[in-house]
C-alpha cells in the first residue's frame, strides 16, 4: 500500500495527531505512541528555531510534535530498526525529512552518534518501569519500550548530560512512583530539576505521570507547576489538554 508516495508495510497504518494534520506510521504489533508522548512535547520548554533530540524517539511522535511547535531541527535515537524505519517514512509522509532526523542506534553508545554538547533540547519518554518491575510483555519491541531491558533510567540521563549545551534542557515524562530516583539521578549528573508538573488521570484520581525538566549547570530551584488534569467527570479531555490540539492548528 502506498500512501502519498510513502510506502506502507503490511500491517501498518497511518494515524492523524490532530495537530498541525501531522500523520504517524504505526503498527499494532509495535509499542505506539500514547498521550505521555503529546505532554512531553509540549512540556518541554523550546525556543523557536532551536535545536532537539528524542532519546527513544520510537516512530518519531515526540519529534513530530516539537516541530510543529517551532523547532528547527530534531534529531531521534531509536534502537529498533523497525521503529526508526516507520519514523523516517514518518518524517517523509509530513514532507519533513530536512528537519527530522531518525538515527537506528542504541543511545547507551550516544558518543558513536552524535557530538555533544551541541543541543539545546533534549526529550525523552524512556520506558517507565526496571526489569523486574510488573509483567513484561513477551512481545520483545513492545517489552523494550516498557521496562528498561536496553536502557535504565541512569544511562538515559547520562545520554542526556552528554549532548545538551551548557545551560541547555533535559524534559521527561515518567512515574511519580520514581520520582525520587529521577531528580536523583539527573542531579548527579549536572542537571538541576528546575521545572516538575504531574499529570492527574481525572481529579479524584492519584497522578499516573510526571513531567520534569532540568537545566545542565543551573542553581538549585524548582518550579513546582499546577496539577494538569488529563478527563472532565464526564470522560472528556480538559480543557489544559484540548488547549495543545487546538494551539498548533
Amino acid at each position: 500500500m502506498v500512501v502519498d508516495n510513502i510506502e506502507l508495510k503490511p500491517g501498518e497504518r497511518v494515524d492523524d495527531l490532530i495537530i498541525n494534520n501531522l500523520k504517524l506510521i504505526q503498527h499494532p504489533d509495535e509499542f505506539c505512541f500514547s498521550l505521555d508522548a503529546v505532554l512531553l512535547a509540549h512540556f518541554a520548554s523550546l525556543r523557536p528555531g532551536g535545536t532537539a533530540v528524542d532519546l527513544g524517539a520510537g516512530t518519531g511522535v515526540a519529534g513530530l510534535l516539537l516541530l510543529a511547535r517551532g523547532a528547527q531541527a530534531v534529531t531521534g535515537i531509536e534502537i529498533s530498526a523497525d521503529m526508526a524505519d516507520m519514523a523516517c517514512r514518518s518524517a517523509c509522509l509530513n514532507k519533513l525529512e530536512d528537519r527530522l532526523s531518525i538515527i537506528h542506534g542504541d543511545l547507551r553508545r550516544i558518543k558513536e552518534l552524535l557530538p555533544g554538547g551541541h543541543y539545546e533540547l533534549i526529550v525523552s519518554n524512556p520506558p517507565y518501569r526496571s526489569v523486574g518491575g510488573g509483567y513484561i510483555s513477551p512481545n520483545d519491541r513492545v517489552a523494550m519500550a516498557r521496562h528498561e531491558v536496553t536502557a535504565n533510567l541512569t544511562e538515559v540521563v547520562a545520554a542526556a548530560k552528554y549532548l545538551v549545551k551548557y545551560r541547555g534542557r533535559f524534559a521527561m515524562v515518567h512515574l511519580p512512583e520514581r520520582l525520587a530516583e529521577i531528580t536523583l539521578a539527573m542531579c548527579q549528573a549536572g542537571i538541576e530539576p528546575k521545572r516538575l508538573q504531574l499529570v492527574y488521570p481525572a481529579s479524584n484520581k492519584k497522578p499516573n505521570m510526571v513531567l520534569i525538566e532540568g537545566v545542565r549547570g543551573a542553581k538549585p530551584g524548582l518550579d513546582v507547576l499546577p496539577p494538569l488534569i488529563v478527563y472532565t467527570n464526564n470522560g472528556c479531555y480538559s480543557e489544559e489538554i484540548m488547549k495543545f490540539y487546538r494551539q498548533d492548528r
